[in-house]
């Protein structure tokens, strides 16, 4: 199998009424979307959305799109160390890495700014 291109994704946390766990989408594939009990399932469920995605198209004969400007994935923050052992001693709780904490922390706040967005 070829590998399957690294395309730029968005993920948001779903409503219990829509099922819970997380969706990602991919915005330079249009319709090409999956989920995940955790961030990390969706990411993994994502990959095979984007392989499966590619297949169709091309075998509809269509164009595929080239991936958009790919994000790193990494930035450093600084933070109070306060914070940084409240952000610890959560993950350690949760069981996840401090970096998975902190993600589900940000996609769960962008999905409710864009939740609030749209009710406008």
């Amino acid at each position: 199998m070829n590998k399957v291109p690294a395309y730029p994704f968005e993920m948001r946390p779903l409503a219990d009424d829509e099922g819970g766990g997380w969706l990602i989408t991919f915005p330079d594939l249009p319709g090409c979307m999956s989920d995940g009990e955790t961030p990390e399932a969706a990411i993994a469920n994502g990959e095979e959305a984007v392989a499966d995605w590619i297949k169709a198209v091309r075998s509809a004969g269509r164009a595929i799109p080239a991936p958009g400007e790919p994000a790193s994935g990494k930035f450093v923050a600084r933070v109070p160390r306060s914070l940084h052992a409240r952000l610890s001693a959560r993950a350690k709780q949760e069981g996840v890495s401090m970096n998975a904490l902190v993600s589900a922390f940000l996609a769960e706040s962008l999905g409710r700014r864009d939740s609030r967005r749209k009710l406008k």
